[in-house]
């Protein structure tokens, strides 16, 4: 969670429903009437869902080729069928520098629980340092996936927020190529970072009013500043340092480097 997951929620969409011939026309654009989260069902929460087993519940099998979803499980987690070696599916990972992660994940749940309120910044991170996570605790979902991107590059594609926003062109370009869907030339890689740039995001009618229907919360709660670094411009000194030792003692020896470019 929070790692730019709403982001890539835009561009991988954009990418594989691309329209070579039109690729300025307005009504190939689904981001005009779509928040990212209804391009892309959620596994837990659209289809697998407990809570939803006696209503109605997406037919995969009706979706249409190719079929997008997005999961915030741990890799141990996902279902046999999708990490086993002879599936097609192919998986697109994104993470983040631990403390922006964080300070992202607090304002959200605070822009989302008008219930209860959240419990105080220093409760929360230390929760947080302690592993307890929605999803299980953040090093230890990260490493998963980055230990199984290694053994399987060509299944496993291991993204960085920082390194997206540092070299767009880049690295959605390599997006794209692992999608099996590179791009013909520049315009069409320069109309999809168009289209899902953050500020184009934040400031669509879609994304500025009303609910994401999958969960209820308000559209604009996924899109604050997305800013590299945040989290040193709002953590105390001393809460910055414990968790730099812990993702420092956590990736010790595995190759993944998360500080800040």
């Amino acid at each position: 969670m929070k790692t730019g997951t709403t982001w890539l929620k835009a561009l991988i969409p954009c990418i594989m429903a691309l329209n070579r011939d039109n690729i300025d026309h307005e009504e190939d654009d689904p981001l005009l009437t779509n928040h990212p989260n209804q391009l892309m069902p959620s596994i837990e929460i659209s289809i697998f869902n407990p809570k939803n087993l006696d209503s109605d519940v997406l037919n995969i099998d009706e979706m249409p080729s190719p079929r997008l979803f997005r999961t915030h499980l741990p890799y141990s987690k996902l279902p046999e069928s999708i990490k086993n070696d002879n599936s097609s599916c192919k998986l697109v990972y994104i993470t983040r520098e631990p403390k922006d992660v964080f300070v992202s994940l607090w304002h959200f749940m605070n822009s989302i629980s008008n219930a209860e309120p959240c419990p105080k910044m220093d409760e929360y991170f230390d929760s947080f340092c302690k592993g307890i996570h929605p999803f299980g605790p953040f090093h230890d979902h990260v490493l998963e996936y980055w230990n199984e991107s290694l053994k399987k590059p060509e299944k496993i594609l291991f993204l960085r927020y920082e390194e997206i926003k540092k070299d767009p062109k880049g690295q959605v370009k390599k997006l794209a190529e692992f999608l099996g869907r590179p791009f013909a030339n520049e315009e069409e890689l320069d109309n999809v970072l168009w289209r899902c740039s953050l500020e184009r995001l934040r400031n669509l009618q879609v994304n500025k009013n009303g609910l994401e229907p999958s969960l209820g919360i308000p559209k604009i709660a996924y899109f604050r500043n997305g800013l590299v670094g945040d989290g040193k411009n709002s953590l105390k000194k001393e809460m910055q340092e414990r968790l730099d030792q812990i993702t420092r003692e956590k990736f010790e020896g595995t190759g993944l480097d998360l500080q800040v470019i």
